[in-house]
């Protein structure tokens, strides 16, 4: 965990790191009020012997509870492909309402069809709000705005709240780049776009990534500026146009194998966070459709 700490009226921003998906969870407080966002949280799961946990999320309810703060919202930024979202057990555990892009929708019905479930709700149903470009909000007295910033996938939004903007995966630490753009629904150009949207904001704005795969094996790290980004991305230096960075993202995606959770993933996060209901057996199973996607990884270890 590593606390950034603002001025008054400006939030606090603590990240939690998990080091078996890489990701970056938030809870994002406004010290006047001790209100509070928790941004992209993971429910743990272990695909070799399929057990699912709520470790790192205990451990933001566990944050929550030692600050005092009480949580307004449990955001998503978009459907997470390598882990599973504990967006609805930390609804039943706070009560508060979870919220995602409007633009969910579409990811929905494109995986409903990839999974078979003709009966899927694609409506957006599986979530309290649903934000779209321009909404406003509140963290306590800090306002927070939706960013619409697709490219890594078709639902991507980006959370401005106050002075701190959580870019989800469309840009990672300088020596990291940038996201992929080739699950389905990405596309490499709008990627740029929503790229290019986040660097319009002030150069001091803290853009907080959702994923650090620790280049050259330091330490995590999660936290940049809008100038940093500008400056030193290694993708935005070498690629400094919109065909460039097309041309090197579609180069890069064609070579990346999938997250190996995408197919786990995606059919728990389309429903916002819920696990499979419990068949007659008492058991929850998930649905992993055969021969769906590209980027078979035949030369990893089978371990």
């Amino acid at each position: 965990m590593h606390i950034h700490a603002e001025s008054p009226g400006t939030p606090k921003v603590a990240g939690f790191f998990d080091p078996r998906t890489f990701s970056v969870q938030y809870v994002v407080s406004d010290p006047a009020t001790r209100r509070c966002a928790i941004i992209d949280p993971v429910l743990d799961f272990d695909e070799k012997s399929g057990a699912t946990a709520t470790f790192h999320a205990d451990e933001l309810l566990a944050y929550v509870d030692r600050h005092g703060l009480e949580v307004e919202w449990i955001l998503d930024t978009h459907p997470h492909a390598d882990h599973f979202s504990a967006a609805r057990y930390l609804k039943e555990k706070t009560g508060a309402p979870t919220a995602i892009g409007v633009y969910v929708k579409g990811v929905q019905a494109l995986w409903k069809d990839l999974y078979n479930w003709p009966d899927f709700p694609d409506d957006g149903r599986q979530w309290d709000h649903l934000f779209t470009e321009g909404d406003t909000f509140r963290v306590g007295e800090v306002e927070g705005r939706i960013m619409f910033s697709p490219g890594h996938t078709k639902a991507s939004i980006t959370y401005v709240i106050g002075d701190a903007a959580f870019v989800h995966d469309t840009l990672f630490q300088p020596d990291g780049g940038t996201a992929r753009a080739d699950f389905p629904g990405g596309n490499a150009h709008k990627l740029w776009d929503s790229i290019q949207a986040i660097l319009a904001l002030p150069d001091n704005t803290r853009l907080f990534t959702g994923h650090d795969y620790m280049p050259g094996d330091r330490e995590p790290e999660w936290e940049s500026t809008v100038r940093t980004q500008r400056e030193a991305n290694i993708h935005l230096q070498g690629c400094p146009t919109a065909d460039s960075f097309i041309a090197m993202r579609n180069e890069r995606d064609a070579k990346l194998p999938m997250p190996k959770l995408i197919l786990h993933a995606l059919q728990v996060n389309i429903r916002g966070g819920a696990l499979p209901e419990p068949e007659e057996n008492g058991r929850r199973y998930l649905k992993i459709p055969l021969d769906a996607l590209p980027g078979a990884a035949w030369g990893e270890a089978r371990s």
